[in-house]
């Protein structure tokens, strides 16, 4: 897996929530109990703890923002922190399935 081919499932799943409005984020993501800012906040914070491991750093909580608006912006951060760090291949790659399932998810 490459840096470029996580960039595109960020991207995918980018584009199909950037244009949500507050009631979609809440709403309850299809197939599951959880609201759909939750699952995409989740991946969020996986996504981070993923930096975190390879960086050799602690794990930090990202912070849950009032507006899930930010959540886009908050996943493509955590994206290019992931390839910032060197992350090696299989790691890539598991970041790219767990934004392909939340994807899914939603």
């Amino acid at each position: 897996m490459s840096a470029a081919e996580l960039d595109r499932v960020v991207q995918l799943l980018v584009r199909q929530v950037g244009h949500w409005e507050q009631p979609r984020w809440a709403a309850v993501a299809t197939g599951g109990n959880a609201a759909r800012g939750d699952l995409v906040h989740r991946l969020v914070q996986e996504i981070a703890n993923l930096t975190a491991d390879v960086e050799g750093e602690p794990r930090r909580t990202v912070p849950r923002l009032t507006n899930d608006l930010a959540l886009p912006d908050q996943l493509r951060v955590v994206a290019a922190d992931l390839v910032g760090a060197g992350a090696p291949p299989e790691v890539l790659a598991r970041a790219a399935a767990e934004v392909a399932a939340t994807r899914d998810a939603l």
